[in-house]
């Protein structure tokens, strides 16, 4: 979110001066100092063109993979300015402003008060609520409908609805692949062969045939297809006893993973030469509704452990090892913990789309989970830094006298906190291109 603002003189009991607008005669309003947009049928039209082109050029390219991912992506996040956008509107606030992307402008139309378009750095999207802070100037008539004039209740709601709706297509993502695809059915089944190096067939050789369902592996229960490649992978060698399930019949084989070289610097992983699946089945809406909660709760969960690790003293220690010793970046490359970038996050989606639609949900999920979280980081420029200004406002707030934090006193470290992602974006960026992180779906 980002506005501009601004009302009269505070009273004695707030802490912040809000700056007055004093606009000399004949002068423009903030509002209408932009360039009249064209007319919304030749906006149309050239986007739409636009958009042709860009079509046709996936199509050509053979790269409609990167155009599904980066559109989806687009969606994101202009869905999760919509959800700011509608909540300020439903608050009565003024929107001047509903943008993708950032500096000049390339495309706009506007509809009654608001702007609508697409700026050149395609770097996010923003929505324009007149009056965030005490920092921005408003026309005094437009005063009472800005940001900071609201009570705390909707001021809330418009910063969190952001977050929000990255929940919400976290669960709709999830709903209607379940809805379609099936719910997993909790059993890891062979579903083909996969050739080794050198001709080693590990899986043929212990008798494992396609539509085994793996029940154990050395005694334990199998809980899914990672738990049993981990497995598989660290007994390189190792003779490791399988019960499957074949034709309603038990069995016990044994198989020997062949050690598979990887990467310089780390010892061979165990392989036995099958692709797994997770057979999925049909439930009715109201299940597919529970599981559908379910696994956004894990991903949430998962992600919340993911952020604690990357942010610990260990996590930050090894990402600087990352960044200054090529071994250690190779041997992280099968991390599923290390900070991708947007052109990470972009080459993980496509290969989820290249591993099926189930794989790009997948990803898109967890995305769609992440951002939420972090945006809820209580610092400023982010969605929880709003939040915490207005907590901060309704603590502070007496006897019915509002109270207007003053936020150029945390400008400091909103722009120290600012430095620190650039740093995070540009070094994440670095190693997504030297030491990519492997394909997460082979």
């Amino acid at each position: 979110m980002s506005s501009m603002a601004s009302r009269p003189a505070p009273s004695e009991h707030e802490d912040a001066e809000l700056p007055r607008y004093s606009p000399r005669p004949g002068s423009p309003r903030p509002d209408d100092s932009w360039p009249s947009p064209p007319s919304a049928r030749r906006s149309l039209a050239e986007l739409a063109v636009i958009v042709a082109a860009v079509v046709a050029a996936a199509i050509a390219t053979h790269t409609t993979d990167l155009l599904i991912v980066i559109v989806a992506l687009v969606v994101m996040v202009m869905l999760h300015e919509l959800g700011h956008f509608v909540t300020a509107k439903w608050s009565h606030m003024k929107v001047t402003e509903y943008f993708l992307g950032f500096g000049p402008r390339l495309w706009s139309v506007r509809k009654g008060e608001t702007e609508y378009g697409i700026k050149a750095i395609p770097a996010g999207g923003y929505v324009k609520i007149i009056g965030m802070s005490n920092l921005d100037e408003v026309d005094p008539a437009d005063e009472p409908r800005t940001y900071r004039q609201q009570p705390f209740r909707k001021r809330l709601l418009v910063a969190v609805a952001g977050s929000a709706m990255h929940g919400v297509m976290a669960f709709v993502l999830l709903w209607v692949y379940f809805s379609f695809a099936g719910v997993p059915s909790n059993v890891v089944q062979i579903q083909s062969f996969a050739p080794l190096a050198h001709g080693a067939d590990p899986a043929r050789a212990a008798g494992l045939r396609p539509g085994d369902d793996l029940l154990r592996v050395d005694g334990k229960a199998v809980t899914g297809p990672n738990m049993i490649i981990d497995f598989i992978e660290d007994h390189a060698g190792v003779p490791v006893t399988l019960k499957v399930e074949r034709d309603g019949r038990t069995r016990t084989l044994t198989v020997t993973p062949a050690p598979v070289s990887t990467t310089a610097g780390r010892a061979p992983q165990g392989h036995i030469g099958v692709y797994l699946e997770e057979p999925s089945v049909s439930v009715n809406p109201a299940s597919t509704f529970v599981h559908s909660g379910a696994a956004l709760g894990t991903t949430v969960t998962a992600s919340f452990s993911a952020l604690g690790q990357i942010f610990s003293p260990h996590g930050l220690d090894q990402y600087w090892r990352d960044l200054t010793n090529a071994k250690a970046a190779a041997a992280s490359e099968h991390s599923t913990t290390r900070i991708q970038s947007i052109y990470g996050a972009v080459r993980i989606g496509v290969e989820g789309a290249e591993a099926g639609w189930g794989g790009l949900v997948a990803v898109l999920v967890s995305i769609n989970v992440f951002v939420g979280i972090v945006n809820l980081v209580p610092m400023l420029p982010l969605d929880g830094g709003h939040v915490a200004v207005a907590v901060y406002e309704r603590i502070r707030t007496r006897r019915g006298r509002p109270y207007h934090a003053d936020v150029r006193k945390l400008a400091p470290v909103a722009y120290a906190f600012l430095l620190f992602l650039g740093a995070i974006a540009v070094s994440a960026f670095y190693l997504d291109i030297t030491h990519p992180l492997a394909n997460p779906f082979h």
